[in-house]
């Protein structure tokens, strides 16, 4: 059985790139041993993470376990899981979301300012975006 769960949550301390390209790393090479595949998006101004994970049960419940634990994340809040029929990320085993590409009229089409704050938008709204940066190509990374 196939699940997305979607969180957010806030950076204990900045994230520089070259941090940011280890993560990445190191979550594709896990992920795809566990058959995970999803997003990741890292709002440097708010310093708050917000990704979405896809695959079986037990592999996605066991690493959003792993990441609630992770000294990287504080306030950890789960915005969406539900079981799904097919995945919407099956292309990335963890892409990353480019800030350069974000439309401002795009983050105001699912939440109250031009600012992307997923602690003040539903799980349905943040997971409506993450779609919409799927189709629009803002999403960047290679399986």
């Amino acid at each position: 059985m196939l699940v997305r769960l979607l969180y957010a949550s806030r950076a204990a301390k900045a994230v520089d790139p070259e941090e940011l390209e280890a993560i990445l790393r190191q979550a594709k090479a896990n992920n795809q041993k566990h058959g995970i595949t999803g997003a990741l998006c890292l709002c440097r101004n708010g310093g708050v993470f917000l990704q979405v994970l896809e695959g079986s049960r037990e592999a996605v419940n066991g690493l959003y376990a792993r990441l609630q634990r992770d000294a990287r994340h504080s306030e950890p809040l789960l915005l969406s899981y539900d079981e799904i029929s097919e995945r919407r990320f099956a292309g990335w085993y963890m892409g990353q979301v480019n800030m350069s590409r974000l439309n401002p009229a795009l983050l105001l089409k699912y939440s109250e300012t031009a600012a992307l704050d997923p602690y003040a938008m539903s799980g349905a709204a943040a997971l409506a975006l993450f779609d919409e940066w799927a189709t629009t190509g803002a999403i960047v990374g290679q399986a």
